[in-house]
């Protein structure tokens, strides 16, 4: 007669699953992987020969490199045997490869400048070439919204640079406008791809300085804003990031999210310390981790919580950029956003549709948003 196999040991369930002890202990403590018994005296963990599969799959994911948070979402979902676990590798694993792509074109201009050639063109047949030249179509608007008294927002669409901030503080309103006014002299510039990036972010640094000097002396140590651009030179797109607004894409139908928010909730819920369920109940879900805020030393103006994030994009013919504030992000669902971009054609009524459903879902926040299409050059009318 076959025995039921014991508990084992951490030891051997490490061997087993392929993680080590200390792996198997920290995702004891975040709640991801828990032992089936614990010592009461010794404190020595036991694990049961069942939990071998679920260990085997957050090792898998680990080698990925999917957040713990993340893990733990797909995990929850294989349990119950929920087609969803596979959609969200899936997910994963699409931005992850959007990301190795920006990375891959920056080490492409990289390697170019390095070698004193100019930027070599991307091997695409809907990328800009000197026969189809490509530009962008756009439209932005901002509302106040249903709650507000005054809107924070700023938002600008020109034919290179597409900007949306989101001030808060009692300066809010200031930084912003200050912040996106830094970048508009961008607009003036001529720039070759390789130094798409760096003057983005020289820049940026810029309008970091200008929100501290807005806000001096009129509001609270805490104003400031948010920020997320794109700069534009007629073949490639450099975004440039920092708090909640956010850059999307649409590309063959499908909304992809190019930033990630830099809130207190994401970052803890990233690093394991909250649960997707305890994040969407935060008190406080907006509270920035990252933003450009006044109080740098004089009120000069700063970074705050650490650099901005900077990403090269190839354009192609039909891909459709969405900024906007967390006043549409919040209350209109990622679907719904996607539903819009994707059939309303124009840019102009585009941005319409989505600050009226922002407003339809309560407005209770400022709402703006830019959206601008990649077009063929003689097709085209900003």
């Amino acid at each position: 007669m076959d025995m039921e196999p014991g508990p084992l040991t951490i030891g051997a369930f490490a061997k087993a699953s392929r993680l080590s002890p200390k792996a198997l202990r920290l995702y004891d403590e975040l709640g991801l992987l828990a032992p089936a018994r614990v010592d009461p005296v010794s404190g020595y963990r036991y694990y049961a020969p069942e939990q071998l599969e679920r260990a085997r799959l957050v090792a898998w994911l680990r080698r990925l490199g999917m957040p713990l948070a993340r893990i733990r979402r797909v995990c929850d979902l294989a349990a119950a045997a929920d087609a969803a676990a596979a959609a969200e590798v899936r997910a994963y694993w699409a931005e992850t490869e959007a990301e190795v792509a920006a990375r891959r074109d920056l080490a492409t201009l990289l390697v170019d400048h390095l070698s004193r050639k100019e930027p070599a063109a991307m091997p695409s047949t809907l990328e800009s070439t000197p026969d189809a030249p490509l530009t962008i179509r756009y439209a932005a608007l901002s509302d106040t919204g249903r709650i507000r008294e005054s809107n924070q927002d700023t938002v600008y669409a020109g034919a290179r640079l597409l900007a949306v901030a989101d001030g808060f503080g009692s300066g809010g309103e200031e930084a912003s406008a200050a912040a996106v006014a830094a970048l508009r002299r961008l607009e003036t510039t001529d720039l070759p791809a390789g130094d798409l990036l760096n003057a983005l972010e020289d820049a940026v640094e810029e309008a970091g300085r200008e929100a501290g000097r807005a806000v001096r002396g009129v509001a609270a140590e805490d104003a400031g804003t948010t920020l997320t651009a794109l700069l534009w030179n007629g073949s490639r797109l450099a975004l440039v990031h920092i708090g909640d607004t956010r850059a999307h894409l649409l590309r063959d139908g499908e909304l992809c999210q190019l930033t990630e928010d830099h809130t207190l909730a994401r970052k803890l819920l990233d690093e394991g310390r909250l649960t997707p369920e305890e994040a969407a109940s935060c008190p406080q879900p907006a509270l920035l981790a990252r933003a450009l805020t006044g109080s740098g030393a004089g009120g000069a103006g700063e970074v705050d919580g650490s650099t901005v994030d900077t990403k090269l994009r190839e354009a192609r013919v039909g891909d459709r950029y969405l900024l906007c504030s967390d006043g549409l992000s919040a209350v209109v669902s990622t679907a719904d956003i996607r539903e819009t971009a994707a059939t309303v054609a124009d840019p102009a009524q585009a941005v319409r549709a989505l600050v009226e459903s922002a407003n339809r879902a309560g407005g209770p926040d400022n709402v703006s948003c830019v959206v601008a299409d990649v077009v063929q050059a003689d097709g085209a009318a900003g």
